[in-house]
């Protein structure tokens, strides 16, 4: 008999914990799709929650709001998204005998439950405890370490985008192969090419892997910079909260559906602003981002310093990044979500709010 590893099991508990999660139509149906906006998150909120736990949700503050006071906690999360948003992980550095410069971290890989509506969990596998993992950021040409460590009941590995030697690319029968849990691995390579890249488990299955959360943003500055720039990273990704592997019931940016609907984006009118926009979406083939009242200047996985056009909406496929950089010339609310109808009403979308 083929001895079942973590991942058969908790597929199977997937599938037998699915009575108690909704189906994607079932949602939009209980959000109603003449819902708008705000009002959207509030009913697909509420209905998630009363739905699996018929609790009533009071404000205990903290998170975002979807209706009467209900919140996501965002300290057991682990990941506030308006601080998640601005929030790039330059590690610790250090010289080499050759004079080149050394960042490091330390990366774990730790199973953790997450409030992904208010009163409903996930059973998260996370890079340091949250979805996503942290944005890791380094300069073009040095030396990048990452120390890694498995806390996780499941075998897993850290597979960089990027230019590096063959055993240092983080996938089973190559270098260290899957990491166990207890064990530990280093990689180790040239921060090379400059751009805009991703980080995320590649242990098998991994499709299940990334959908339960193991994935983050890793950004090489080019040697000469870029203008300064008021930045942001925006992640997005979906939950498959009832593990068919068919497609999610929600959808965001930054770990919290709905999360900038109800904590708007603050930004200075006329202020270059920098968006490094990745899409980890799992179970559906493609992700798109769409601005209001404004167009954007986009770089391709920015490695060109040159946009490509001059637009308001992308589309993105899983693992294909970008950088978005813009000015607003008005003050107000501006909406930006998937020009996706189905994925902004399941939870991707927010606002820009300018001012002054």
């Amino acid at each position: 008999m083929k001895e079942r590893g973590p991942c058969d099991l908790d597929q199977t508990s997937g599938k037998r914990d699915s009575k108690k999660s909704l189906t994607r139509r079932s949602l939009l149906r209980k959000a109603g799709t003449t819902a708008a906006g705000g009002a959207a998150g509030a009913i697909l909120g509420t209905s998630l929650a009363s739905a699996q736990t018929g609790a009533t949700h009071m404000n205990h503050g903290g998170g975002a709001t979807f209706r009467l006071g209900g919140t996501v906690d965002y300290a057991a999360n682990g990941l506030d998204p308006t601080v998640f948003l601005r929030q790039f992980d330059w590690g610790r550095t250090s010289r080499l005998p050759n004079g080149q410069t050394l960042r490091e971290w330390d990366i774990s890989a730790l199973d953790r439950e997450i409030e992904v509506a208010p009163g409903v969990s996930f059973p998260a596998w996370t890079f340091n405890g949250s979805v996503p993992g942290p944005t890791l950021r380094a300069k073009q040409g040095e030396r990048l370490r990452l120390n890694f460590g498995n806390g996780s009941a499941h075998a897993h590995t850290m597979h960089f985008h990027g230019i590096h030697a063959a055993n240092m690319d983080g996938v089973p029968g190559q270098g260290a192969g899957l990491i166990m849990p207890g064990e530990s691995t280093v990689y180790e390579f040239e921060a090379e090419p400059f751009g805009l890249h991703i980080f995320h488990c590649h242990a098998e299955p991994l499709a299940e892997h990334i959908a339960r959360g193991m994935y983050g943003t890793f950004i090489i500055d080019p040697a000469e910079g870029r203008p300064r720039a008021d930045e942001m990273v925006m992640v997005q990704a979906g939950y498959n909260t009832n593990f068919d592997g068919q497609g999610n019931q929600l959808y965001f940016v930054n770990g919290v559906p709905f999360a900038y609907m109800h904590e708007p984006i603050k930004i200075k009118r006329d202020k270059l602003v920098r968006i490094y926009l990745t899409n980890l979406l799992e179970y559906d083939p493609i992700n798109s981002f769409h601005l209001h009242g404004n167009f954007f200047d986009y770089f391709p996985t920015g490695t060109r310093l040159e946009s490509s056009e001059f637009t308001d909406t992308i589309s993105q496929v899983q693992g294909q990044r970008g950088i978005l950089e813009m000015k607003f010339p008005h003050r107000g609310k501006f909406m930006f979500h998937a020009h996706k109808t189905e994925f902004a009403e399941l939870g991707w979308m927010g606002f820009f709010e300018v001012e002054d």
